[in-house]
């Protein structure tokens, strides 16, 4: 029992990782998130010279990182469960638009973590933009 319990729980993480799409991911970074992050991404948009704390490089998240992809802190950003104050408000400021049915992701202890299918995508595109 306990290993068809478990395969069933590896099946569900693998198919949420399947079903991320990076393509979905760069539409939804470009139409919110390119303002303030830069079209390519490295911090320098068009709105970060407004901003009090200036938007990180998103194509070094690993580096920073010691070279691992920091899913759940990258998550919980996006999906507000980490707040900004330099957004005046919980990330993301587009509110309902990153909320749905919940997609598990792996982080990088290997523990899955839930968020919407739009965060999902999304990370998927910036886990392949770095260096």
């Amino acid at each position: 029992m306990k290993n068809l319990i478990l395969g069933v729980a590896m099946s569900i993480c693998a198919g949420a990782a399947a079903a991320q799409d990076v393509e979905t991911g760069a539409e939804i970074y470009a139409r919110h998130c390119a303002t303030c992050h830069g079209a390519d991404a490295r911090g320098n948009g068009p709105m970060a010279p407004v901003l009090v704390l200036q938007p990180p490089d998103l194509t070094a998240l690993s580096a920073r990182n010691d070279g691992v992809f920091p899913m759940t802190r990258v998550v919980m950003r996006i999906d507000g469960r980490d707040p900004l104050v330099s957004h005046g408000s919980p990330m993301p400021i587009y509110g309902d638009f990153f909320v749905g049915d919940d997609l598990s992701l792996r982080t990088e202890s290997g523990q899955p973590i839930l968020t919407s299918p739009a965060v999902a995508d999304l990370v998927a595109f910036l886990q392949g933009l770095q260096d």
